[in-house]
């Protein structure tokens, strides 16, 4: 009769799925790009690049593509606090994507941002602290997309 033993050898997955929360993150942050668009175009088009030096002129696809960029890095932050705190159901983890997408929007939209832009010498400077109800709710749109795309693909992927 023999005994097996297995060791851990530092291999242990963070919680959540950081794939999935990737990918609904680029869908949140094509989602909310869209809108934002529609709604300000400066916002894309000036603003996000400019965080990175690379506006102006006014350059929208970069602008989107950082933003995009941007959608990504915190899906897969919300893939780990939503592992990390366990929810048990899908209605939860969407709520819990719109939850996500208001603290960014009053974290790093309303105070960040400005401190960043006006850092940067950017012309699109907004006033510290920026709460803008429409920021608000583009950040809630990124937030909805963002928890029902990880739901629907969590175990696919």
């Amino acid at each position: 009769m023999s005994t097996q033993t297995e060791s851990a050898h530092g291999t242990e997955s963070p919680p959540g799925n950081w794939r999935a929360g990737t990918l609904a993150g680029i869908a949140g942050g094509i989602a909310m790009g869209v809108l934002v668009i529609a709604m300000n175009p400066p916002t894309i088009a000036v603003a996000i690049p400019s965080l990175y030096g690379l506006a102006p002129p006014p350059t929208p696809g970069v602008g989107m593509v950082v933003h995009v960029s941007h959608g990504a890095v915190l899906g897969v932050a919300f893939a780990g606090i939503a592992g990390a705190v366990g929810v048990d159901s899908d209605a939860k983890v969407v709520g819990l994507g719109v939850g996500w997408g208001v603290v960014t929007w009053a974290v790093l939209a309303a105070l960040v941002m400005p401190l960043w832009l006006s850092a940067v010498g950017s012309p699109a400077s907004p006033p510290l602290p920026n709460f803008a109800p429409p920021s608000l709710l583009w950040h809630v749109v990124y937030g909805l997309v963002l928890g029902g795309v990880y739901v629907a693909i969590e175990d696919a992927v």
